[in-house]
């Protein structure tokens, strides 16, 4: 199954996790043919761990497990992307991502995140209700959040026929927070509006 794969002199191969959803780069681990066939098998990732020499399941203790949508290989077959639906953080620190720190200080954010984090504060928001919040009262008004995001896209309309490159940019963000509330308000997740998108292509 998988002759395409070009494993190490130890029978590795290096395996990065990928959210499906959002893009962000979760952990890299390595895998053996052994544990990619369990993976295929179970749909979720399980790994090869060099210091133990045993094969893992990830999640197997925190329960943060790791569920398969594909499995990539590159251009050489010597490396593997799994694309995964993470059921918590995938880090044993209790961080999202393995890859929270940066050599030269804080991590800058990265634009491709950007709606990712987007929806997971706006989920936040929704569970907790801090008091005063914005998103909240958004949230509790379907009329309200409606109207606002007509009015951010008339907003972003005008700026394109009338204002600067940076001013669309800023109204843009102003219609995608909107509707990102708008979505979360309906239970509808990002995902499910790429999909959409995704099927349109061709």
């Amino acid at each position: 199954m998988f002759e395409q794969i070009s494993f190490d002199e130890k029978g590795l191969v290096p395996c990065v996790a990928q959210d499906f959803a959002s893009g962000e780069v979760l952990t890299l681990a390595y895998a053996n043919e052994e544990s990619l066939r369990l993976t295929v098998e179970s749909g979720e990732l399980h790994f090869y761990s060099r210091s133990r020499e045993e094969i893992w399941r990830k999640g197997e203790t925190s329960g943060n497990v790791l569920k398969l949508r594909q499995l990539r290989y590159d251009c050489d077959g010597d490396a593997i992307v799994a694309l995964v639906e993470p059921t918590g953080p995938a880090c044993h620190t209790g961080e999202r991502t393995c890859f929270f720190r940066a050599l030269d200080g804080e991590p800058v954010p990265v634009a491709h995140e950007a709606l990712a984090t987007l929806e997971r504060t706006l989920r936040s928001r929704a569970e907790e209700r801090p008091e005063g919040s914005y998103t909240v009262q958004l949230l509790d008004d379907p009329k309200l959040i409606a109207e606002k995001v007509e009015e951010e896209a008339e907003e972003v309309g005008r700026a394109a026929r009338e204002e600067s490159d940076e001013r669309v940019a800023e109204e843009a963000a102003d219609l995608l927070y909107h509707l990102g509330v708008l979505l979360t308000s309906r239970g509808v997740p990002q995902s499910a509006v790429m999909e959409v998108l995704n099927g349109r292509r061709g």
